[in-house]
């Protein structure tokens, strides 16, 4: 029994320094065996509605996609996994947000730790003022606020799921796989033909929309909020940019989204205007992260895919479970063209002022992230022979792990399929490890090279 305990003691230090020290290392490893983890589990025959092994090459997509809270699948979720596959993939939706939002704000910390004292003490108004702590309380608090959102929004689907006589038992299992699958952004549904159906129904599109509005915006916003909500002065800049970034993008969103659908027959068109203006803020809601769609995407017309692209790739909130290269990443991109336009030499918001070298890793996971999803693209075209409009779709969709999709998603071979697999994967782990590990490897230079200002534009 010593023998044990120490062994346990040593693997729990050897873990804890992993965190601190490299948190993209222990990022990149956790997501990987998650994802095998629940591949295995979704290739066992009672996963599937007739009894079968699924295929492999779909089992590791629908791992995959779960895990990164993505909601791209290559098979009918509805009809094709069983219960018990129902029961996996909410767990590996619910197993992956705590994830991303524990390790995020691992990330963050480790940050904290390794800056000088100077900027440790202007990181930690961000990080560890904002609850990062220890591993176990991090993790806890983090359990706490998911479940207890998931349950809620779990709560007020169940009295309609009755009403239209879904019995008892899929009542309460088909809500909760709904609030676990809103809050964490995951865009799965359990229903064959997802919410279609439910394209007029407030009861059931509210709940949803709200989850995915509220998992969108991240684990240190909600510590903020919830520790200083009488005190909106005291919010912290990296909540205020969240905030402000996130409304703006919903309004702009359904702002377009009516000019282009208003009068499509085969999405919004042959609504009535109040069931039409419903679905398009649950749209703009849903557009950049959440994945849920109350009408057919694939039908949609070419502009609004266009406008999908630019929403999807910006994503939701730093340390939540929206993908994309996040809000905060394109506020300070705009903030710093502002200070530039109006010839001001620092990048203001809310009174503080943004350090150049948090411009640099917003700078930097843009031009990674468009790096990802032109090559990618460019693949998946040679892979597919699919247009380009529908193939920049999917892949911005896979990359910013929201989980929209034209239609095409089933109807690709393995190459294709595993080319979105690799895409959703990196999408997932790849801003946040650029991002920690630009933040770790900052190095102080003695020698500085005289500046010189080459001609821009």
């Amino acid at each position: 029994m010593a023998g044990l305990r120490e062994a346990r003691e040593a693997f729990g230090e050897w873990v804890d320094r992993v965190a601190l020290e490299s948190p993209a290392r222990l990022t990149l490893g956790a997501f990987a065996l998650t994802i095998l983890l629940f591949t295995g589990l979704l290739s066992l025959p009672f996963a599937t509605t007739t009894g079968h092994r699924a295929p492999f090459i779909d089992a590791l997509f629908t791992s995959t996609s779960a895990v990164c809270v993505t909601g791209l699948v290559t098979v009918d979720t509805g009809t094709f996994w069983s219960p018990w596959g129902l029961a996996i993939i909410g767990l590996a939706i619910k197993v992956g947000g705590l994830g991303i939002m524990t390790l995020a704000s691992l990330a963050g910390l480790a940050v904290s730790r390794r800056l000088g004292l100077t900027q440790r003490i202007l990181a930690a108004g961000e990080s560890r003022a904002s609850g990062l702590g220890d591993l176990a309380s991090l993790l806890r608090t983090v359990i706490i606020v998911s479940t207890s959102v998931e349950l809620l929004i779990a709560a007020f689907l169940i009295p309609r799921f009755l009403t239209l006589d879904y019995g008892l038992a899929k009542s309460f299992g088909y809500s909760l796989f709904y609030g676990v699958s809103a809050f964490n952004n995951a865009g799965f549904t359990p229903d064959p033909v997802g919410l279609y159906p439910y394209a007029g129904d407030a009861w059931i599109l509210v709940p949803i929309g709200l989850g995915v509005f509220i998992g969108g915006l991240g684990y240190p916003v909600y510590l903020n909020l919830i520790r200083q909500w009488r005190n909106p002065r005291r919010w912290s800049l990296h909540t205020k940019l969240t905030l402000v970034t996130v409304t703006v993008l919903a309004f702009i969103s359904a702002a377009f989204l009516a000019v282009f659908e208003w009068t499509n027959p085969d999405t919004l068109g042959d609504h009535s205007s109040g069931k039409t203006i419903g679905n398009i803020f649950f749209q703009s809601i849903n557009q950049r992260s959440g994945g849920f769609a109350s009408f057919d995407i694939g039908l949609a017309r070419e502009q609004t895919w266009l406008l999908e692209d630019v929403l999807m790739f910006v994503g939701g909130g730093s340390g939540s479970t929206a993908g994309g290269i996040r809000v905060t990443t394109l506020a300070v991109l705009v903030l710093a063209a502002w200070a530039e336009a109006r010839g001001r030499r620092d990048i203001e918001a809310f009174g503080k002022r943004i350090g150049t070298e948090v411009l640099r890793v917003a700078v930097s996971i843009t031009l990674m992230g468009l790096f990802v999803v032109i090559v990618t693209t460019g693949i998946f075209m040679w892979q597919t022979d699919i247009a380009l409009d529908r193939a920049l779709y999917e892949v911005v969709s896979a990359y910013a792990t929201c989980g929209l999709s034209t239609g095409i998603t089933g109807s690709l071979d393995s190459d294709a399929k595993m080319t979105l697999i690799i895409t959703m994967y990196l999408g997932r782990v790849g801003s946040l490890t650029l991002a920690s590990a630009l933040m770790l490897n900052r190095q102080r230079r003695v020698i500085r090279y005289p500046s010189e200002r080459p001609i821009i534009g």
